[in-house]
């Protein structure tokens, strides 16, 4: 008999609750903070966990931890962007750091995330936290990293759909409601104990939250249970924001789990200068392993390029897009030609080309006997 067996998947939604706080706390160490349905003043950035963050574990200088956080709360809050400009702007920030100064001193980088020594980072849990926004809202659990909310979980009880917990994110989103809490938000996700775990993003609509797959065969414990810890892993939670969000022509992306094992498959291919093949099938999001992996060489080799080639100017046209709202250079060559030339100069880095831009060649065909 397995676990599943014994567990009670009709309990109610409070004692599902209770059990994935404890998994968060227990198993995954995530610090917790406290139910917040009452306290006053709930962020997305809690100044004073970030503010101690930066200062004791960061090494910055009370004065330019105080001006870093007030620049992330400026553009998290802006109100000349729509949230997805907003979530992307904080995005950058989370990812690269932000330059500060006092008066007179030289400008120095401000980090609100180590990716460096990740063990470093602080991870924290907090239930029932009360947001005021146009209107009053209570996620069931939010998660933290140095302070700034980075995952919100909504839990349904058994009998009621796991669409429930979908689209009371997505309402939670709008601008009535409490809009700008998620301008920090990278993971957005929905669960119940008898429909397992769902995920996306900010502005993700409900048909395209995703199942995660892996170890399929362990039925030792409920799959909710089972896939936050695999994704909520710290060390995984800090690669899926640092490697695998895709902002993409006004829609933000996650991978799919077979995505994800991709990509991270064909990094170690790499990292032993070695070849492969990614098989996909029609609508497995090629072009987003594409993109992602791109991503990854140019940013882990200082000396590497790379030439993505497409059979749809369609195709072509999105990965370009993509890379500049990543902020990538990128380079579409008209020809083979032109292909061969920018090849041959050290920039830039990246290049797309069609792959029928080379045109038709005669290939002499090498026999035995024309070799002999």
């Amino acid at each position: 008999m397995t676990h599943l067996d014994l567990m009670d998947v009709t309990q109610p939604e409070r004692f599902t609750q209770q059990r994935v706080v404890n998994l968060f706390r227990d198993k995954l160490k995530y610090i917790y903070l406290n139910n917040w349905q009452d306290r006053e003043g709930n962020s997305n950035i809690e100044e004073v966990l970030l503010m101690e963050y930066l200062i004791r574990k960061g090494g910055y200088a009370p004065a330019l931890a105080r001006r870093a956080i007030y620049l992330l709360q400026k553009e998290a809050n802006s109100n000349d962007r729509n949230l997805y400009g907003n979530n992307q702007k904080v995005y950058e920030m989370l990812r690269y750091g932000v330059e500060v100064a006092n008066p007179g001193e030289k400008y120095q980088r401000v980090h609100f995330i180590n990716w460096q020594h990740r063990e470093q980072n602080e991870f924290y849990l907090a239930e029932e936290v009360t947001i005021q926004g146009h209107r009053e809202k209570r996620p069931d659990i939010v998660l933290y990293i140095n302070g700034i909310a980075v995952g919100v979980l909504e839990l349904k009880r058994s009998f009621v759909s796991i669409g429930d917990g979908i689209r009371q994110n997505i309402t939670n989103q709008q601008p009535e409601f409490i809009e700008k809490f998620f301008s920090t938000i990278q993971l957005v996700m929905a669960g119940s104990d008898a429909m397992g775990l769902r995920y996306g993003t900010i502005g993700t609509p409900e048909k395209f939250f995703l199942n995660w797959k892996e170890d399929v065969a362990d039925d030792s414990m409920l799959q909710l249970d089972k896939y936050l810890l695999k994704i909520c892993q710290k060390e995984r939670l800090l690669e899926l924001i640092h490697d695998f969000v895709l902002f993409d022509g006004g829609m933000k992306k996650l991978p799919r789990y077979h995505q994800y094992f991709g990509i991270r498959a064909a990094q170690e291919h790499i990292r032993r200068r070695e070849g492969g093949i990614i098989w996909h099938t029609q609508g497995s999001g090629k072009s987003i392993v594409m993109v992602l992996l791109a991503k990854w060489v140019l940013e882990n080799n200082a000396n590497a390029r790379v030439v993505i080639l497409t059979d749809r100017d369609e195709l072509d046209k999105q990965i370009e897009r993509v890379f500049m709202d990543a902020g990538e250079e990128v380079k579409r060559t008209s020809s083979g030609e032109d292909l061969m030339n920018q090849l041959a100069e050290p920039k830039p880095r990246l290049i797309c080309s069609l792959i029928h831009k080379f045109g038709k060649k005669k290939w002499t065909i090498l026999t035995s006997s024309s070799r002999s």
